[in-house]
């Protein structure tokens, strides 16, 4: 049975496209496009779609307001189409906070080399939101108000060990992370994050983590050293990868252009670099990326954590460490924060389930 796509923007062009772009795929297909949300709510009703693509600025109801009407009335898997500019990336993160499993960013007219990039992220954001259709709700209208570390500072000892701690995710990676990371207090060790965002999107993205967290949160360059205390979200169009600097610690490589950045590149660098030093985190997330990398740094010696199925939007990255043996814990994403500090303070496992060694 094919995924059944409903279309809702205002260009007629922009439903032309994405329209072609799904139609082209073997396993979804457009059942309607609506050129606003009043024709939409009534082919909805009608057509019963199992995934929503949703343009932001429609007339007679902007994107937010049918989103936030849709969640409340018929839960629905959405995924949101936005602009790449300042007050896009805002609403775009806000679409997430209301319950859309996804976004990704409109396309660029003229612009024809970028198409093939633009048609996997759409698909797979697609496919992402139906894997989630299970998980869809309305989400808090003020998730995550002002969260405090929940353990104490780890303090000048546990910073000299020269830890690093890598985590990657997909398609419900971003409200994970808004959920973790404002947990950790400001002298964490060095935390390197890969996930599957629009390029456009990601630096906004660090500095919406940045408001939140006691550690600074940034976009690195290449060669950057990796300091305590901060927490580096990878490019969305490039790979990043560990690199230990002698005795001075950690640094950070972006090797090559990419249309994401690989999770599966990042953990295995943190195997090779860091082995024991390393904590692997596993978010969850559309696919396998990162659950190779995940076993290489366990058969490393490192800490490796997987975001438990209850919690995660999509079970597919972390099922796919878990089933393979890569994960030394599965937890939820609440208890993600509390369980890598447990073991860098050395107090042990803290909550979630043990797996054993593979």
């Amino acid at each position: 049975m094919k995924i059944k796509v409903l279309v809702i923007d205002d260009s007629s062009l922009i439903r032309s496209i994405i329209t072609a772009i799904v139609n082209e795929q073997g396993d979804m297909m457009v059942v309607g496009a609506a050129p606003d949300p009043l024709v939409a709510r009534d082919m909805i009703r009608d057509l019963n779609p199992d995934v929503l693509t949703l343009d932001i600025e429609m007339p007679h109801m902007n994107g937010l307001s049918f989103l936030k009407r849709l969640m409340r009335a018929r839960p629905t898997p959405v995924v949101m189409l936005s602009s790449h500019t300042q007050q896009g990336s805002d609403v775009a993160f806000r679409a997430l906070a209301l319950g859309a499993v996804d976004f990704v960013g409109k396309p660029v007219l003229g612009r024809d080399a970028d198409s093939e990039n633009y048609a996997r992220a759409i698909v797979e954001a697609i496919r992402g939101a139906y894997a989630a259709r299970d998980k869809v709700r309305a989400a808090e209208v003020n998730p995550i108000p002002g969260v405090q570390p929940i353990l104490p500072a780890l303090g000048d000892e546990a910073v000299a060990q020269e830890r690093i701690v890598v985590m990657g995710g997909s398609t419900g990676g971003a409200e994970a992370l808004r959920e973790v990371l404002p947990a950790l207090p400001a002298d964490c060790p060095p935390i390197l994050v890969a996930l599957h965002m629009p390029a456009a999107f990601t630096r906004h993205f660090a500095g919406r983590l940045d408001a939140l967290c006691k550690a600074r949160v940034s976009v690195p360059v290449d060669g950057e050293p990796a300091l305590p205390g901060h927490i580096y979200i990878a490019p969305g169009d490039a790979h990043m990868i560990v690199q230990r600097y002698g005795d001075r610690g950690f640094g950070i490589r972006l090797p090559e252009e990419a249309p994401r950045p690989s999770v599966d590149l990042l953990f295995r660098s943190a195997a090779r670099e860091a082995g024991p030093d390393a904590i692997g985190v596993i978010l969850t997330g559309m696919g396998v990326d990162g659950a190779e990398g995940l076993l290489e740094m366990r058969r490393a010696g490192a800490h490796t954590l997987a975001q438990d199925e209850r919690s995660s939007i999509v079970f597919g990255m972390p099922r796919a460490a878990i089933e393979m043996g890569a994960a030394a814990q599965v937890v939820p994403a609440g208890q993600i924060a509390r369980a890598v500090l447990a073991h860098l303070s050395g107090a042990g496992e803290a909550g979630g389930a043990n797996v054993a060694a593979a």
